[in-house]
């Protein structure tokens, strides 16, 4: 498979190895942060119990390397695309410990996530124990592969009228419904109506999502894994 690489930026396309070069604040009497690499090191043991491989890992921090967004490709496909998971932890309270599920598309390294991240914990207090959080979010996330797979299925078969489309691009960056740029309109426009892949030529819900996904490799890491997290969220809940 060929798996995509993130945007180089500052502090942005990142390993493991790097992951735990990234200063950790001293903890307080009621926060502990844990280190990024601790809990990526976490999840792929609780993954390894389940018996699921990660084949592919890319992570991206900000530029003080509070916050940090990830994607573990795993072993377990469905037509087309390889189920990941996405992750995001910060060491300043910003955001929750959190967990998606999503895919790698094969023909364009695209990440597709199924909405947002769902927090796993309420915060890093003295209590918590990162394995046993980490079992339930990733119970939580396997559970959501089936409808996510019946989900793709589903959008490769609904078809959009060009008018429908528009609409569509519309709401996203005009109204503002997607947390996304409204610079990057053009560009989605063009990868849906002009796509580079034979796989996105049908004028269809599917195709669509990938003209945003595409688009969305412009933007630097940490914007580019938070707006393939809302873009699943944004799509699920347009009408039929």
């Amino acid at each position: 498979m060929n798996t995509g690489t993130l945007v180089a930026g500052p502090l942005s396309k990142i390993g493991r190895t790097e992951l735990a070069q990234i200063p950790v604040p001293q903890a307080t009497a009621t926060h502990r942060p844990v280190p990024h690499h601790e809990i990526v090191e976490a999840l792929v043991e609780t993954l390894s119990f389940r018996h699921i491989a990660v084949v592919n890992e890319e992570y991206a921090a900000s530029n003080d390397g509070m916050k940090m967004f990830g994607v573990l490709d795993l072993e377990t496909q469905m037509e087309g695309c390889r189920f990941s998971i996405g992750i995001r932890n910060s060491h300043d309270k910003s955001l929750r410990l959190g967990l998606t599920a999503g895919l790698r598309v094969f023909v364009c390294s695209n990440m597709a996530f199924s909405g947002d991240f769902t927090p796993v914990l309420a915060k890093h207090s003295k209590s918590f124990n990162l394995i046993d959080t980490l079992a339930v979010g990733v119970d939580r996330i396997q559970r959501n592969f089936e409808p996510m797979q019946r989900q793709v299925e589903h959008w490769r078969q609904t078809q959009l009228t060009d008018e429908r489309a528009k609409l569509i691009f519309y709401a996203a960056f005009i109204d503002g419904k997607l947390d996304a740029p409204r610079s990057l309109l053009s560009e989605v426009h063009r990868l849906y109506f002009e796509p580079q892949y034979e796989e996105f030529s049908p004028r269809t819900m599917w195709s669509l999502s990938n003209a945003f996904t595409s688009a969305f490799k412009k933007l630097d890491p940490v914007p580019q894994f938070k707006a393939t997290a809302k873009l699943g969220e944004f799509l699920n809940q347009l009408p039929a």
